[in-house]
Formats: C-alpha cells, structure tokens, sequence
C-alpha cells in the first residue's frame, strides 16, 4: 500500500535484503528496480516531486569516493565504469532510451522515502520513462523523470493497472509536518505500527495533498476500513 510508513528494517525485509545502501538499485527485485530517495535539507542529492504530484524528479548518483584527491561533486556523474561497464546511472539511462526507441516496456520503479532517521514512507510505483544529462556547477548530472503507476502482482510478477485511479504524491515537507502532528500514531486508535499516510478526502474526491490539512495518519485496519466506505 502506498505510503505505508516503515522501518530501515522492514524496507531491507521487503526486499529480500540484509542492507540496501545503495539510492540506485536497479532490478534489485526480478521483475522491478527500487530507488531511496529523500528531499531532507541534508540530502547527498536533490530529488523532487513535481508540481503535477504525480511525477518524481531524481537525481543519478556520483562516481564513487575512492581516494581523497577526488571529489564526487567536481566529476561528471558516470554512465559506465572505468572497466566499461554500465553504472547504476547508464543502467537507468539505457532502459529509458530502450523504452523511447520502442524496444521494451518502461522499466517499473519502486520508491522508498526516507523522513526521518529510521522512519521511511514506501512511496509505491513509478515507470521510468525520462532523464536529462545536463551542466549544473561545471559537471554533468543525469535527472531521471518516474511517473506514478499502479500495479498487480501476479502469477508472473507484476503488470500495469491502468484502469486504477492514480492518486497525487503526499510531498515529504507535509509528511514531516503530520507525523510531528499526529505523534507518529494513528489518529483514531493511537496505533504505532502499520502505519499509512491517509488523505483524509481522497484527491479523486477533491481532497489536496499539498497542506497538512488533508492528511493524517491510519493505522492499516482504519485505513482499509475507510476505504471501504468510500463510494
């Protein structure tokens, strides 16, 4: 369910991992890729959630540290290793320029977002279907574009639902705001587990979630049983 609100743990249980340190983790799963994300003031990297609510700008990774006479931040953000391989960033790109060549489906992109120290929103499923590699302070940055999605589990894996309302991004500085607010429980039981950020008016309905006003925390049961009685 998106937007569940989660563990460092339980994110790693999820995907069948002991850590995930890595922000790029491409088919991390066999049948998707799985990013980390956060828009914190101290991130190592600028993502965004675009004005549409639906789209999530994210930043490609740099080449990694393995000397101090280098500076991550000075280089170009590599496409392919020293080796000839492709990097986490020429992996995502070759899947984009694969998509708009026609040669596959877009490659499907399951989003974590980190909030606080040890508290993650699972953000749910995106298609990558864009980047730019662009000049930003004398290097080159890839900026990769994932656009929401809904998607079954099936038999064999997972597929597209095109017919399910999509519904708009919960931006991360509301997050913050309503978890501090609702004390990190649910607000009509006071559950502290299973947690889910809840647009109290679905947006199909009119509801935003740009303000705090229209959000609030659920508990799993609440939540389902919220859903239920939505018409």
């Amino acid at each position: 369910m998106k937007d569940e609100i989660i563990s460092y743990r339980q994110m790693c249980d999820a995907e069948n991992v002991q850590t995930l340190q890595r922000g790029m983790n491409y088919r991390l799963n066999p049948n998707y890729t799985v990013i980390l994300m956060s828009q914190r003031r101290n991130a190592p990297y600028t993502d965004s959630i675009l004005p549409d609510g639906l789209t999530i700008e994210y930043e490609g990774h740099d080449t990694p540290k393995t000397s101090s006479k280098i500076n991550p931040k000075a280089v170009n953000q590599p496409r392919i290793t020293k080796s000839g391989k492709l990097t986490q960033n020429g992996l995502f790109a070759a899947a984009v320029d694969d998509y708009k060549a026609d040669k596959r489906n877009p490659e499907i992109v399951r989003a974590y977002e980190k909030i606080f120290p040890g508290v993650w929103s699972e953000k749910g499923f995106f298609r990558l279907i864009d980047y730019n590699y662009i000049n930003i302070k004398n290097r080159k940055v890839f900026r990769f574009f994932l656009e929401e999605t809904e998607v079954d589990f099936n038999i064999n894996g997972l597929s597209e639902n095109k017919l399910r309302q999509r519904t708009r991004i919960i931006p991360s500085q509301v997050k913050k705001i309503v978890w501090e607010r609702d004390k990190g429980s649910c607000v009509i039981c006071g559950a502290t587990d299973e947690l889910h950020f809840d647009h109290d008016l679905p947006y199909s309905k009119g509801g935003t979630s740009i303000t705090p006003n229209n959000v609030r925390i659920l508990c799993a049961r609440h939540n389902l049983q919220k859903s239920d009685k939505i018409e």
